[in-house]
């Protein structure tokens, strides 16, 4: 199972992407535990993360999430602003996914 967290500055937005991009890994038969959380809330959390997928609007976290995670193997990126604003869920996971390759 792959273990992708979604993270952004409220929460909110990401929920509604995690939705969609289960519904893709629900009909592409990938088993995958996909949750979006806030920023602070991700600090605080100690669950399983491989692929930890930052919103536009903190990409300036994006350099030191990589440093802090990168080396405990979890890969960080951050979501592409038009799949992000589209809400593309399979584009988004096909991405993640590749992340891991």
């Amino acid at each position: 199972m792959i273990h992708i967290t979604l993270v952004c500055a409220a929460g909110m937005s990401t929920s509604m992407l995690m939705a969609k991009m289960k519904e893709s890994a629900k009909k592409q038969n990938i088993d995958a535990k996909i949750i979006a959380m806030s920023e602070t809330q991700f600090e605080e959390y100690t669950e399983k993360t491989d692929i930890l997928l930052l919103g536009p609007q903190i990409s300036y976290l994006e350099d030191e999430l990589k440093e802090k995670y990168e080396p405990q193997g979890m890969k960080v990126n951050v979501i592409n602003m038009s799949d992000y604003g589209m809400m593309n869920g399979e584009k988004v996971l096909r991405e993640a996914i590749a992340l891991m390759d």
